[in-house]
């Protein structure tokens, strides 16, 4: 394998942290995707929960295959495209977005951001042409099957349980729910991680392959980029993202913990499907949507769709906006290494 120069060395160092610390981002600002049910019901206590959601995010490496990271390292570029500049464009469009909707509490896919910011860089660099079409549209549809799955799984766990606990006196019901919850916000900890987790192995993954620090995209991604990636996302949950999990736990609808048991029950067989296929999927809109289906389970006015709106405002502009971003950003980096 040819040497690098030493000054392609330290940009590679560079956009490696900078992958790490969009992951790192990923968990602090997902965190309320995992946990926000299980804080609002009150079944565990903000330092417990974060916990809690960390070490699933962990664990979820020995439990799912890299189909995500494929995905994302050989699915979506044609091969031979990317570079260090459309790396750090796609890096710095995504963190961008992330911030943004974290500063102002909105719920916003880490994922799609990451994917837009690939998009956008790529298109800078080489034109649309040079983005897989396969990839990209089954990202895209999944913009709107995760929700909608989501909501429909959340919906139907309502009415089952509902149905099944009908003669059951609510107090009863809330004392066994509250410790199902903890089995639903482990299985989701361990979803949001298994598909999250995955996204930043595979742009380090392209990273590599592009730099020639591996031979070809036949190569697994090496072991301590796989630790890495799922120690960052764990690190970023345990920070947790506050003002989003006030959004996510009560703002959309109020939730007890048997509604929380449904939605993080919805939600985390939704992501297990997805990460099984090798699918990079909104961990928010998937849970989001379970949200949403379980309060209208019970009655439409439990649901403020004004908010759900805003939210979904939101979801629509996060692939062309960290696009923009990437694009502005490509360039720039073109001057600066």
């Amino acid at each position: 394998m040819e040497t690098l120069p030493q000054t392609a060395l330290w940009v590679i160092v560079m956009l490696v942290l900078l992958a790490l610390a969009f992951d790192f981002m990923n968990g602090f600002h997902d965190a309320a995707n995992s946990i926000a049910t299980v804080v609002s019901t009150g079944v565990l206590r903000p330092g417990q929960a974060v916990l809690f959601a960390a070490f699933f995010n962990f664990v979820a490496i020995f439990v799912f295959h890299l189909s995500v990271a494929t995905t994302v390292g050989k699915g979506i570029v044609e091969p031979g495209v990317v570079d260090t500049h459309v790396v750090f464009g796609a890096l710095l469009g995504a963190i961008s977005w992330n911030f943004i909707t974290w500063y102002y509490g909105i719920p916003s896919s880490s994922s799609h951001a990451l994917i837009g910011g690939i998009g956008g860089a790529v298109i800078a660099k080489a034109g649309p042409d040079a983005l897989l079409a396969p990839g990209i549209l089954k990202t895209l549809a999944f913009i709107f099957v995760s929700p909608l799955l989501g909501f429909l799984l959340g919906s139907l766990m309502m009415l089952l349980v509902a149905w099944l606990f009908r003669r059951t006196t609510p107090s009863r019901v809330d004392g066994w729910f509250r410790h199902l919850q903890l089995l639903s916000a482990g299985a989701y900890s361990l979803g949001h991680g298994g598909n999250d987790a995955q996204k930043t192995i595979g742009i380090i993954w392209m990273l590599l392959i592009a730099t020639g620090y591996m031979a070809s995209t036949d190569q697994a991604p090496p072991t301590w980029v796989v630790l890495a990636c799922y120690l960052a996302i764990g690190l970023g949950t345990l920070f947790g993202g506050w003002r989003i999990v006030k959004t996510m736990g009560q703002r959309i609808t109020k939730l007890k913990p048997v509604g929380g048991f449904c939605a993080e029950t919805g939600g985390a067989m939704t992501l297990f499907l997805a990460t099984g296929l090798g699918i990079p999927v909104s961990t928010t809109h998937t849970i989001t949507g379970a949200i949403v289906g379980v309060g209208s389970a019970q009655r439409a006015s439990a649901v403020r769709w004004g908010l759900a709106g805003t939210i979904v405002w939101a979801w629509v502009l996060t692939i062309p906006a960290s696009a923009l971003v990437a694009v502005v950003a490509y360039w720039l980096s073109l001057v600066v290494f």
